[in-house]
């Protein structure tokens, strides 16, 4: 079977074709734009040529991501995954084909969720702190030391990406030798233009270092998020994640705590150096951090677009009838540029805007559970470039900067910098 999972395509009821979705990224909010234009909820037509609905009103999004009738469960309530239409090839099989609380629905994610939650507390998350703060002065000398003769550095190799997935890989006590090994994965898992041969490859390697942690931690068990996810036990009925769910959810958090959190630092990293009076703003103390971290979340949703939920019946959205079994595309960046609800100026990086309110951690039952852990990272990694780098400047021009190769990721491939300007 070919990795492409072809559609017919339908002309829509405004005669307008689905809207094709740029697998490698490059445009991001002009996507979200065209989007927007076509209404609160549009046909598109994802990688492989699956089609969804996707929605870009914050609004109603938070209605239907607490709506009893969506779903996140293919095995249930997605026909093309029940048909078996889809397969390992697809560039996003692994979004859909996991069974972790991402992918469950009802009871089922209760469950899983109420397990992981036992383990990924907030006094574990807290606890983290100075470590976050070590990792950070630490990883602020090799960015000094790369840039000690003003040559041009790369932020974001040299700190937005090494921070989150030392963080994460402690958490879950990854042997240091494995990380650049899930980095280079995870980079993998995102890249939603790549071809049937990297995404299975992708698929071995992912659950061979996930197999090889988990065996690792069952005979030696230690002070980590995984070894408390072995041991995590519901109160009612005892049940424990099975050896799927274990993996899968093992992705879940490695994969989605590193890539958002690198993406946050680098984003906010960008539009401060690319709007100088917002940085003001913030070095004068006329805004704060967590308004910094809020407003980029807003306006530079780190997940641009999530894929799937499923219509459990017919849902009328906005006029539009999403029909039983139809796919759902969460378009975080686009609605966190929305007019309607932020003003003409929605695309306009403010830190002193009044209205922050953001979708980017989800919302509801599947609100992210690692959310406090990348505001804690943001909060601290931020402050410290800044204080240690007073005069970081872009190098080059922000045009020449390229994103990542991703309609789901949402960061930029280099972030080049010159630390000092006299």
């Amino acid at each position: 079977m070919s990795y492409w999972i072809r559609y017919v395509t339908e002309v829509s009821m405004d005669g307008q074709r689905p809207l094709v979705v740029d697998p490698t990224g490059r445009d991001i909010h002009g996507e979200g734009a065209r989007l927007r234009r076509r209404g609160p909820v549009a046909r598109v037509e994802l990688p492989g040529g699956v089609e969804a609905w996707a929605v870009s009103s914050p609004d109603l999004l938070r209605r239907l991501l607490t709506d009893p009738r969506v779903s996140k469960d293919p095995r249930r309530h997605w026909p093309t995954w029940i048909d078996g239409r889809v397969s390992p090839e697809w560039p996003l099989f692994s979004w859909v084909a996991v069974r972790n609380m991402f992918t469950a629905y009802g009871d089922e994610h209760r469950r899983l969720r109420t397990l992981v939650a036992r383990a990924f507390t907030a006094r574990r998350t807290a606890a983290l702190r100075p470590r976050v703060e070590e990792i950070t002065t630490n990883l602020l000398d090799r960015v000094a030391e790369a840039g000690r003769h003003g040559g041009v550095v790369d932020l974001r190799e040299t700190f937005a990406y090494p921070l989150p997935i030392q963080v994460i890989s402690e958490l879950f006590g990854l042997p240091g030798e494995r990380r650049a090994e899930l980095r280079s994965i995870v980079d993998s898992v995102f890249h939603t233009s790549a071809g049937p041969e990297e995404v299975t490859a992708t698929y071995a390697r992912l659950y061979a270092v996930l197999g090889d942690l988990v065996a690792t931690k069952r005979r030696s068990p230690g002070d980590d998020m995984t070894s408390a996810l072995i041991a995590a036990r519901e109160d009612e009925g005892g049940t424990r994640l099975d050896e799927q769910e274990l993996l899968d959810t093992l992705l879940l958090m490695i994969s989605a705590g590193h890539e958002t959190t690198v993406n946050l630092i680098d984003n906010a990293v960008h539009a401060l150096l690319t709007h100088p009076e917002q940085r003001a703003h913030v070095m004068s103390g006329r805004a704060s951090w967590d308004d910094v971290i809020e407003e980029t979340l807003r306006q530079n949703a780190p997940v641009a677009n999530l894929p799937l939920r499923y219509a459990v019946q017919d849902i009328e959205v906005a006029g539009t009838l999403i029909r039983r079994g139809e796919a759902i595309l969460v378009a975080y960046a686009a609605a966190g540029r929305d007019p309607a609800r932020y003003g003409a100026d929605a695309d306009r990086f403010d830190v002193t805007r009044t209205d922050k309110e953001h979708l980017s951690f989800g919302h509801g039952v599947h609100h992210c559970l690692g959310a406090p852990l990348g505001r804690l990272e943001a909060r601290v990694a931020l402050p410290a470039l800044f204080a240690r780098f007073p005069g970081l400047t872009l190098a080059g021009s922000p045009g020449q900067i390229e994103p990542v190769e991703s309609f789901i990721s949402n960061g930029h491939r280099t972030l080049p910098v010159r630390l000092v300007t006299g």
